[in-house]
């Protein structure tokens, strides 16, 4: 399984992922927001098919590879690329059916939570030992599955805001 096309596809999409949230800093805003908008669907799509074929993990859990300034280093420069188009309001969360406020949050948050957990897959992957490997796949299964596929979803409505509302009035 872990050598299937399917996992070793996730791979590349989810390392090629990583790899433009750590070179964010040299994009324009519109060059990342598309650039994330070409990569999360892919990866929304790999995760949910994979979900399909793998079972619960009872595997050892991995290591982290992700420090907090690796975290920081990737959420801050999207954030320094994005700027003013950092926020947006979220409907999506559990808090909002309590409050009569709108809740906000951070592309770059979103952005760097799944970074941090593709990144750690990766990490396992680019190791090569096949017991971690395996125990990566289902843990980063179990987390778009808990976690980061509905961020996933999320921060791409709002990339296509960023994209093709709050740019496009810009540029007027």
């Amino acid at each position: 399984m872990i050598y299937s096309k399917e996992v070793i596809d996730f791979v590349k999409i989810a390392a090629d992922y990583c790899l433009k949230l750590e070179h964010s800093r040299e994009a324009t805003p519109r060059e990342l927001v598309k650039a994330m908008l070409n990569s999360l669907p892919y990866l929304y799509i790999k995760g949910t098919t994979l979900l399909e074929t793998t079972g619960d993990n009872d595997l050892l859990s991995i290591d982290p590879q992700v420090t907090e300034d690796d975290y920081n280093f990737v959420r801050n420069g999207v954030y320094e690329v994005l700027g003013r188009y950092d926020e947006y309001l979220d409907v999506f969360v559990e808090d909002m059916k309590y409050s009569d406020k709108p809740i906000l949050r951070s592309v770059s948050e979103d952005l760097a939570d799944i970074y941090q957990d593709l990144r750690n897959f990766v990490a396992a992957y680019h190791d090569g030992i096949e017991e971690m490997m395996t125990a990566a796949l289902y843990e980063v299964l179990d987390n778009f599955r808990e976690y980061w596929g509905q961020k996933c979803v999320n921060v791409m409505r709002a990339l296509h805001d960023i994209l093709y509302q709050q740019m496009a009035e810009d540029q007027y």
